[in-house]
């Protein structure tokens, strides 16, 4: 655990010390000078945490898919994320939180009741509402007023948002954007380098299915839903939403 830390603070100092230790992959490690840390190991949210706080972005697992995370409200680190992706700036990126009351703090969400959001929460569904101010970020979604948000049913990001004192992480798939999304961390090897750390679950799917990610589904009009990408969960959700009486602004037999 001690090496762990002082490989991650030299990183952040910027020296050139990288020491062995046993818990990182030792070779990968010297050839791309960034931490591989597995996500059991008792010292992986302390370097996660401090990866965000140096405005890091890291690689982490979720509950579908590899994913790309930074400070949500760091401007430096949002921007830092695009330029990783190769994504377009104006294409927009969710935020991971740890509950529903975060949800609530982040998104407006008054329409939508706790029952709700309970039964299709934690699980692989972004849900698009409003943000409110709580999110000061200008370069987070600068072309919408609305924002994605996730709980995935994954302990570790919980975990992380838990210890990064209920602040929103932005995230999007571990992946060069139009590339596959990853489901194990060796997929996006080509980004290390430009991370503060990737924290490795082993393979998290064992189907192609699961690189479909999470459904997203849009709420922001109380009393109607929007389907924005199908998804692993769409069934499910769909069934959820219209038992609350939520009706679909577009025909989605086309995605059915």
């Amino acid at each position: 655990m001690r090496n762990l830390q002082t490989l991650l603070v030299t990183r952040l100092l910027g020296q050139q010390a990288y020491p062995r230790f046993s818990t990182m992959q030792h070779q990968t490690v010297e050839k791309t000078k960034t931490p591989v840390c597995q996500v059991e190991d008792r010292a992986a949210l302390k370097v996660a945490r401090q990866c965000l706080l140096g405005g890091q972005v890291i690689a982490l697992p979720t509950d579908t898919v590899y994913g790309l995370a930074c400070d949500a409200n760091n401007e430096h680190a949002i921007q830092r994320m695009y330029e990783i992706k190769g994504r377009d700036e104006h294409k927009p990126v969710a935020i991971c939180v740890n509950n529903i009351e975060a949800l609530r703090r982040y998104g407006q969400a008054a329409h939508l009741s706790d029952e709700l959001l309970t039964r299709l929460l934690p699980g692989p569904l972004t849900i698009v509402i409003e943000r409110t101010p709580e999110l000061s970020n200008r370069f987070l979604n600068p072309t919408t007023s609305k924002i994605g948000i996730r709980i995935p049913d994954f302990q570790f990001i919980r975990a992380l948002c838990s210890v990064w004192h209920e602040q929103p992480l932005a995230l999007t798939s571990a992946n060069r954007s139009s590339a596959p999304s990853s489901l194990q961390v060796t997929e996006f090897r080509s980004l290390w380098p430009q991370l503060g750390a990737v924290f490795d679950a082993g393979q998290i799917g064992l189907t192609e299915e699961r690189r479909l990610a999470s459904t997203v589904i849009d709420l922001a009009t109380p009393g109607y839903y929007e389907i924005v990408r199908a998804g692993v969960a769409l069934k499910q959700t769909l069934r959820l939403v219209e038992e609350y009486g939520i009706k679909p602004r577009k025909d989605i037999a086309q995605i059915l």
